[in-house]
Formats: C-alpha cells, sequence, structure tokens
C-alpha cells in the first residue's frame, strides 16, 4: 500500500515549539494539511506566532485547517461559525476542521448547516472528526472523515475500514507505525494531551 498523506493535528505553540514547526514546514510534501488549534480554537484574539507559521505552510503549499470544537452538536453553530470566520480572518486558513462530531445520522441536518457555514467562511478542504465509523450520510458533508482516533493497540485490534475519503488518527505508536488508510497519523504521544506530539519521521 502506498504511504499514507499525512493530517497533522499539531497543538503545540510556535513559540514553545519553533524546532518540530521547522519540522513540519519541512515535511510539506507529505503533507494532507496540519491542523491549528491557538486556543481549543480560534480564540480571543489574532496570535501572530500561530499567523506566521500558517502562512509559511501555505506558502510550502499545505493546506491549513482551523480546529472548531462541534461538542456533539451541543455548540451552537453560531458559535461554530465565528470560529471558523476568526480562523479565516487571523490566520488565512483554507480549510476546517470540526471536531467531536457524532456517527449517527440524527444530527446530519445541524451539521449540513455547519458545513456550508464551513465552504461560505473560505474553506476548500473540510473534515469531520468523528473518531468512530460514521453513518455514510457525512460522506456528502465534507473531503475526509476521521473515522477512527483512539490508541495503536486499539487501531491493531479493530482494524477500522479504510478507503481514501477516511483518515485514521493513532496516538501511542511505536516507531515505524503507519495507517491503513490513505490519509492519517500516527503519533507516539499518549494521555490526555497525544496531539502535542509529530509523527515519526517528521519529529525534529
Amino acid at each position: 500500500m502506498k504511504h499514507a498523506k499525512l493530517l497533522v493535528p499539531y497543538y503545540e505553540h510556535p513559540v514553545h515549539r519553533p524546532a518540530e514547526w521547522e519540522a513540519l514546514i519541512a515535511a510539506a510534501p507529505r503533507l494532507y494539511g496540519v491542523v491549528i488549534n491557538p486556543a481549543s480554537g480560534a480564540g480571543r484574539e489574532p496570535d501572530p506566532a500561530f499567523a506566521e507559521v500558517a502562512v509559511r505552510l501555505r506558502e510550502a503549499g499545505v493546506p491549513v485547517l482551523g480546529y472548531a470544537d462541534t461538542a456533539y452538536g451541543r455548540r451552537s453553530c453560531a458559535d461554530v461559525t465565528r470560529d471558523l470566520r476568526a480562523h479565516r480572518a487571523w490566520y488565512g486558513v483554507d480549510g476546517a476542521f470540526l471536531d467531536q462530531v457524532p456517527t449517527a445520522p440524527e444530527m446530519f441536518a445541524h451539521y449540513q448547516v455547519l458545513a456550508d457555514a464551513a465552504r461560505t467562511a473560505g474553506a476548500r478542504t473540510l473534515v469531520l472528526n468523528h473518531g468512530a465509523h460514521p453513518h455514510p450520510l457525512y460522506a456528502r458533508l465534507a473531503d475526509l472523515l476521521v473515522s477512527f482516533e483512539g490508541p495503536w493497540d486499539v487501531y491493531r485490534a479493530l482494524r477500522p475500514p479504510a478507503d481514501d475519503h477516511l483518515c485514521h488518527l493513532v496516538y501511542g505508536a511505536p516507531p515505524g507505525a503507519a495507517v491503513d488508510t490513505g490519509v492519517g497519523c500516527a503519533v507516539p504521544g499518549t494521555g490526555a494531551h497525544p496531539w502535542g506530539t509529530l509523527p515519526h519521521g517528521v519529529a525534529a
């Protein structure tokens, strides 16, 4: 199988982890995109350090996706849309990563509204993070569905479905680990904040 393109949710501040951000930018040819998350979303005001790395990623040809938590449909469309617009205005993102999306179809209409808002806010790439295999309806809304997010041992035991429209985000992964689908990311980090580490082979 060909090597997966990397969708990297990297949630460390550029001032605190400059070498890691340099390594990420240097890995541009391997990247599907990078998710930026200054403050569990866009934050209350622009962060110059994130704005700088966003510019450099885009100049390297890497789509930059702004993070927004949807709280499984509990967060209002207005609040999520405000995050998306701030990401676009402050960081020039050209994509959106909507987190905590349900898998069942009952919330499809809600996410159709959010998907339309994301596209209106300039998202050429839209990723929905379900964390588990979602109902097929959601494929109508996004370019990529995160159908697995979890630890490496569970991933290897479960072996979730894989294709080019599904993304697997795996943590606690050993050196040499790779996902089984077209786009994904396997990082060594564990615990409450695994996405503070970079994939093997990219880390500084």
